[in-house]
């Protein structure tokens, strides 16, 4: 597959499983420690940090850090592993990012050590339901789960916390302790309003983003005090300073990440690694030395321009993706691609819930493709952006080419994709010639 251009992260688990049903197992059983990450946004990233800390630790580690999250993309990735090196090493850890349907068969076929949950959001209805069905799947699921795993929630959530009544091992919590955190623009949507338990209204004293925050409700429900915290955040652009405060230390993180979803994707990271018994100083070291995941706020260069992408695949996720673009003073060149393929969500009414009118007034110039660029058009003329400078056209290759054309030499094209326009932008930014930015640089 890969010497006919595809990257090779599924079929061959698809037909692993087929030969082999039990392949997945066997080379789970040879591992030392196995870590799941999941949740509707950020388990790319956390993913990816959690590897970075633990070879920084000086591990081997598994890891499907293409993204493939499914059963089949995990078993691809641990029959890699395991051929490239022989057999997987005794002493190997692997992070697994996990789809949020996909976790119940995927921890019965590697069950966790430690098993993350960043979020639970609103994303692609058409195939997962509401979030309070995913909820009660991961609650079922946690029944499974061997009694010596430990569970890492983010407690700013709501319906994250509310997993800890339906485990009875070890928690561990993470959050944002610090007070100074602007609170959400008003308005902004919230995809958890209120506790299935009690039908009581989340209420807040403080919302950063989402249903993300300090809440509580009238029955004396409420966000406890995370086990591992960040506090003291400043943002840059391009890094994300706090402190990172551990049940026994603290230690100060420069993050290269923009934006408070990076920090809470950290979080994530972090808490796994102090699972897995990892120091902090170590912890440290490996997220100052990460690099974007795949479409997560990567940069590459073509043609003299710079290139970011930042992965945009429902309304919570592109409105903090947007939020990192709106610095007073700056103006940015903008490439929207709205595709509505199985992997995005066939229904594509989300992006009417997306605040793209506090972006207007940042966008130097506007281009707009993929599968919906009528659809994704019609939006953003409605939240006040400029004419987009080329015709409204499906071709990827077509307006990646106007939106490039738009950009002055030495300036920076931003890339606004969902799933798969993501992969195909990606694809057709190496076809150019396309370096990532840090590559450059060395």
């Amino acid at each position: 597959m890969r010497a006919l251009g595809s990257g090779g992260t599924a079929l061959p688990g698809l037909v692993v499983e087929r030969l082999h049903p039990d392949a997945l197992s066997q080379l789970a059983n040879d591992l030392s420690a196995t870590a799941l990450i999941t949740g509707t946004n950020g388990k790319t990233t956390s993913a990816a940090m959690l590897a970075r800390i633990l070879r920084a630790d000086g591990r081997a580690v598994v890891h499907n850090r293409a993204g493939s999250n499914l059963l089949r993309g995990v078993t691809a990735a641990m029959v890699d592993a395991a051929s490239l090196l022989g057999r997987l090493p005794a002493d190997a850890n692997a992070v697994l990012e996990s789809d949020e349907a996909a976790l119940p068969a995927i921890a019965a076929a590697a069950p966790p050590s430690v098993a993350v949950f960043t979020n639970l959001m609103r994303d692609q209805l058409d195939r997962y339901g509401e979030i309070e069905s995913i909820a009660r799947r991961w609650a079922d699921a946690l029944s499974a789960f061997p009694p010596e795993t430990v569970i890492a929630l983010n407690v700013d959530d709501p319906l994250i916390a509310s997993l800890a009544h339906h485990w009875d091992g070890s928690c561990l919590s993470f959050g944002i302790e610090d007070p100074d955190i602007p609170s959400a623009p008003q308005g902004e949507i919230m995809d958890a309003v209120w506790d299935p338990k009690t039908d009581d209204d989340f209420r807040y004293s403080r919302r950063y983003f989402a249903q993300l925050g300090r809440w509580h409700t009238d029955s004396g429900a409420q966000r406890p005090t995370p086990d591992i915290a960040a506090d003291n955040i400043t943002f840059a652009a391009g890094l994300t300073s706090f402190t990172l405060q551990l049940p026994r230390s603290s230690v100060d993180i420069a993050l290269p990440a923009d934006g408070l979803y990076s920090v809470y994707n950290a979080l994530a990271a972090s808490t796994a690694a102090i699972a897995l018994g990892v120091a902090a100083e170590t912890i440290r070291d490996g997220l100052e030395s990460h690099e974007a995941a795949f479409g997560r706020q990567e940069e590459m260069v073509v043609e003299g321009r710079r290139v970011r992408l930042l992965l945009g695949k429902n309304p919570s996720g592109m409105n903090q993706a947007l939020r990192t673009l709106q610095r007073p003073g700056e103006r940015h060149h903008l490439l929207v691609l709205l595709n509505d393929g199985i992997a995005d969500g066939t229904d594509v009414s989300w992006i009417w819930d997306v605040d793209w009118e506090s972006q207007a007034q940042h966008c130097e110039s506007l281009t707009v493709g993929g599968h919906r660029a009528a659809d994704m058009a019609l939006r953003l003329k409605y939240a006040g952006f400029p004419e987009p400078c080329n015709p409204i056209e499906n071709d990827i290759g077509d307006v990646l080419r106007a939106a490039l054309d738009a950009v002055p030499e030495s300036g920076r094209l931003t890339i606004l994709p969902t799933y798969t326009a993501m992969l195909d932008v990606r694809q057709r930014l190496g076809q150019m010639g396309a370096a990532r930015l840090w590559d450059v640089a060395r």
